[in-house]
C-alpha cells in the first residue's frame, strides 16, 4: 500500500461507472503485454513461476488501483494460482466475497496496521494464522489494494470486513518498490506484504518466488522507463528461468536465454 494523490469522484461507489484513469495515464499508448501489462519490450511473463501455498491471499482492489501499470497485485496472482481478486465498492459489495466469508473452511485475516483506533480488541498475532492452520481450516490474507488514504477508506467502509481478525504486518523490512513514492521505506507495497506474511506462515518457497518476480517486476518496469531492458540476467531472472527450466525454453525460445548463455 503506497501513498498516492489520486482521487476518485464515483467509481468508488458505483460499478456501472469504471474510472477511466487507464486511457489518460503517461505511457497510455506503448505497447503492452496484454498477460502482463508491460511494455513488450520489458515483458515479464517468462519470469511467471507458480507456487503452491498452505495460506491463501484476497485482494480487495479498489477500481483505480487495478488499471494502474505499476500495480504489484496482479504479481500475486501470478504466483499463486489460488488468489481472488475482488473490485471494491462501497455501495456494491462483491457478493462472492460475501459468500467466501461465510464458508467455514477459510479463517480470514484483514491486512491492517495496528496503530489505528476504535478495533485494537480485533487486533491479532501471525501465532493466530499458524494456530487456524492446524485446526484445518485455511488462513486467509485479505489484503486492501490500493494507496494507503484508498486502503483505509476500504477497512473503514465496509461492514463485511468489521467483524474479521486484524493482522498487522510486524517487520523490519525495508521497502524495495522503486516505480512510487512512498511517504517511509517502511510502507511496503502490496506483493511485498504478501511475501513478508507468506514467509512468516512457513511458505517459504512461495515467498521466495514472489520476491524474485516483484524483483523481476521492479528492475523491468524501470527500464522501460528508459525504453531499455536490463542488459543482462539478474539473481531473481536466473532463479526464475531456473525455474521454469525446459518448459519456458520450449514456450519463449532460445532468445529468451541467449544473454544468460553467454556469461
Amino acid at each position: 500500500m503506497q501513498d498516492d494523490s489520486s482521487t476518485l469522484r464515483h467509481s468508488d461507489t458505483d460499478p456501472a461507472s469504471p474510472p477511466r484513469r487507464e486511457f489518460k495515464a503517461r505511457g497510455s499508448f506503448v505497447v503492452r503485454c496484454e498477460a502482463c501489462n508491460l511494455p513488450s519490450l520489458n515483458c515479464l511473463c517468462p519470469y511467471r513461476v507458480r507456487a503452491e501455498s498452505r495460506t491463501r491471499v484476497w485482494l480487495l482492489t479498489h477500481p483505480i488501483e487495478q488499471y494502474k501499470p505499476t500495480n504489484t497485485g496482479r504479481l500475486i496472482r501470478d504466483v499463486l494460482p489460488d488468489t481472488e481478486v475482488f473490485t471494491w465498492y462501497r455501495t456494491a459489495p462483491d457478493e462472492r466475497l460475501l459468500a467466501l466469508l461465510e464458508d467455514s473452511r477459510y479463517a480470514p485475516f484483514v491486512v491492517f496496521p495496528d496503530d489505528q483506533e476504535g478495533y485494537a480488541e480485533r487486533v491479532v498475532g501471525m501465532d493466530r494464522v499458524i494456530e487456524r492452520q492446524k485446526t484445518g481450516r485455511i488462513p486467509v490474507f485479505i489484503l486492501l489494494d490500493g494507496t494507503w488514504r484508498q486502503a483505509r477508506r476500504i477497512f473503514r467502509r465496509s461492514p463485511y470486513l468489521a467483524t474479521l481478525p486484524v493482522l498487522p504486518l510486524v517487520t523490519d523490512r525495508q521497502s524495495r518498490y522503486r516505480l512510487r513514492k512512498a511517504a517511509s521505506s517502511d510502507h511496503l507495497c502490496t506483493a511485498e506484504v504478501a511475501a513478508e506474511l507468506l514467509r512468516q506462515a512457513g511458505d517459504t518457497r512461495a515467498a521466495d518466488v514472489l520476491d524474485d518476480y516483484f524483483e523481476v517486476f521492479n528492475d523491468n518496469y524501470a527500464a522501460s522507463r528508459r525504453h531499455t531492458k536490463p542488459t543482462e540476467p539478474t539473481p531473481a531472472m536466473r532463479r526464475l528461468l531456473a525455474a521454469r527450466g525446459d518448459e519456458a525454453e520450449e514456450i519463449y525460445g532460445r532468445s529468451t536465454f541467449s544473454e544468460r548463455d553467454e556469461q
